[in-house]
């Protein structure tokens, strides 16, 4: 690895950790940097603001930063996957199939009262994971299926449309308070999450990286096209199965726990290679999974409205920072952009 390399991963790891540091301290209460510090340490523990840190903000903090990793993870491989730029971790309908689920789990209670008294955090987040594991089983199928990545774009794409359109008949037919609930669970949040959820989710998103480093050889080679892969020795139908497999395992646990935020994913490779133009994945994986860390902590933080009671919706926060970065990069790199199609 380059010097030039090694300083620019120094700096995202710096940029992550100072991120970090502003994000536990900013909230509605005012805590010091000092008290932050000695809460960090255990040196004060039975105070208010140790409770607040330990119970709240590092949670939130600590799922930003697995989040934001893979789904940074997630896009890069569905951008070199299908060779095109404007793929994003939830291409293949993985957050639209959630959706459905949930939309059924949440809007069902005014047809089904009973239903209602089951309805919690770790039931949405059931729901969710199913709803993404049926799509993912759906695409999977498709991908042993088909020879080509395009129709398995389209496919995604197909699947999403439909649980759009069932959504949308139930958001329709839903009394307006379970309509509510479900549109502050779409607006996407990563201060919901409790320690457990954060192992569970940790284990997955490990898991996934994990597997997407093995991948590094088959997604360097994608670039070239499949016959270039083959001629080097990659096995395309195992490793499509392995990129597809490491992706929908992320982005549904993502989802399950802080809804569909998947749009840092699509943005964040864009930014990672302003930073370390390589098209290397060994390199990139890394990158991109600090970077999608850096910049979910960084519109949680501006999310939090310092001083504030009031919290913005974190997708909204997302796109409101990613699109116009994103359409700067496209204009200034209007070329590499094109060929890179």
């Amino acid at each position: 690895m380059r010097k030039s390399t090694s300083n620019s991963l120094l700096i995202l790891g710096l940029f992550l950790v100072l991120l970090f540091l502003l994000n536990i301290s900013t909230g509605s209460v005012n805590i010091s940097i000092s008290e932050i510090i000695a809460s960090l340490l255990g040196y004060s523990k039975d105070s208010i603001g140790s409770q607040i840190v330990w119970d709240f903000r590092l949670p939130k903090a600590a799922t930003c930063i697995l989040a934001g990793a893979g789904l940074g993870a997630g896009g890069l491989m569905m951008q070199t996957f299908f060779r095109n730029p404007l793929a994003g971790p939830d291409v293949l309908g993985l957050s639209s199939g959630a959706s459905l689920m949930v939309a059924i789990t949440i809007l069902a209670q005014s047809a089904l009262p009973f239903w209602a008294s089951g309805i919690n955090q770790w039931a949405v987040a059931i729901a969710s994971s199913g709803g993404a594991s049926l799509v993912f089983f759906i695409v999977i199928a498709a991908a042993q299926k088909l020879k080509d990545n395009s129709s398995l774009l389209i496919i995604g794409m197909m699947v999403a449309a439909f649980a759009s359109s069932l959504v949308s008949v139930m958001q329709f037919l839903s009394k307006a308070e379970d309509l509510q609930a479900f549109m502050i669970w779409t607006l996407g949040s990563a201060g919901a999450t409790s320690w457990r959820e954060i192992q569970i989710m940790t284990v997955i998103v490990f898991i996934g990286l994990a597997i997407s480093s093995i991948c590094v050889k088959a997604l360097n080679s994608w670039f070239m096209g499949e016959q270039y892969s083959k001629s080097i020795g990659v096995n395309i139908k195992r490793a499509r199965f392995w990129i597809v497999f490491s992706t929908c395992l992320m982005v549904g646990s993502i989802t399950a726990f802080c809804g569909p935020i998947a749009f840092v994913g699509l943005a964040v490779p864009h930014l990672v290679k302003l930073l370390i133009p390589t098209n290397n994945h060994k390199i990139l994986l890394p990158a991109v999974s600090l970077g999608g860390s850096i910049l979910l902590l960084a519109c949680d933080t501006l999310a939090q409205l310092p001083g504030s009671t009031q919290i913005l919706p974190l997708n909204a926060v997302t796109s409101f920072i990613g699109a116009p970065v994103l359409i700067w990069v496209v204009l200034r790199n209007k070329r590499k952009f094109l060929n890179s199609r």
